[in-house]
């Protein structure tokens, strides 16, 4: 071999090494939330007494995800604020009105975030943007990655995630008894949901 081909073949040989050391492109795969399948909830102080424990009924939302890398992108999660259910209608009236949700003018709240930080195997931290009440504010989740494989059930390929994240809701706004401490300001969130892989 001379040693022009010689140069060549260790060029070649040289680049091939590179492209098997470089990390795994993501492949983010498309997902949409089961809505039959979720649930997002939440609690809030009363009086010091207890915590109410509220929830919303119709939710919705999609992302993209990578399993090999646990690249995250395009997160979107929207809240039906009318759907806002605490098991006592007067309250969930209340909820509903301009001191608290004010549903009639701003019918959705939404989560949105472009990443995450892996933290270990199955579990990342999400930082995103909630907006509620038309303002959006810095709001983190931390996320559980339960499962992932077709569903026994009718075979589509489905990812089961647990989340949980708290914010206050006076920076959206929100003040109706923090005040005097009737309510709580901190509001811890329960998400729970199940999406299928499109």
């Amino acid at each position: 071999m001379t040693f022009s081909r010689f140069r060549a073949a260790s060029a070649f040989a040289l680049l091939c090494l590179i492209g098997s050391a470089a990390p795994a492109r993501a492949e983010l795969a498309h997902y949409e939330l089961d809505p039959n399948h979720i649930t997002v909830a939440f609690l809030v102080d009363h009086l010091g007494y207890a915590k109410v424990l509220g929830m919303f009924r119709a939710a919705r939302g999609s992302y993209e995800f990578d399993e090999a890398t646990g690249a995250l992108g395009k997160l979107r999660i929207e809240v039906d604020t009318q759907s806002v259910f605490s098991n006592y209608a007067k309250r969930d009236q209340h909820l509903k009105s301009a001191e608290f949700l004010n549903t009639a003018q701003f019918p959705r709240m939404v989560f949105t975030a472009d990443s995450a930080r892996r933290t270990g195997e199955r579990t990342f931290e999400i930082p995103g943007q909630l907006e509620l009440l038309g303002r959006p504010q810095p709001l983190t989740l931390t996320a559980t990655w339960n499962k992932s494989g077709p569903s026994p059930i009718d075979k589509v390929y489905t990812m089961g995630v647990s989340a949980r994240g708290s914010f206050k809701r006076s920076s959206h706004g929100m003040n109706y008894g923090v005040s005097n401490g009737w309510v709580g300001d901190e509001v811890p969130l329960i998400i729970e949901f199940e999406a299928q892989r499109k």
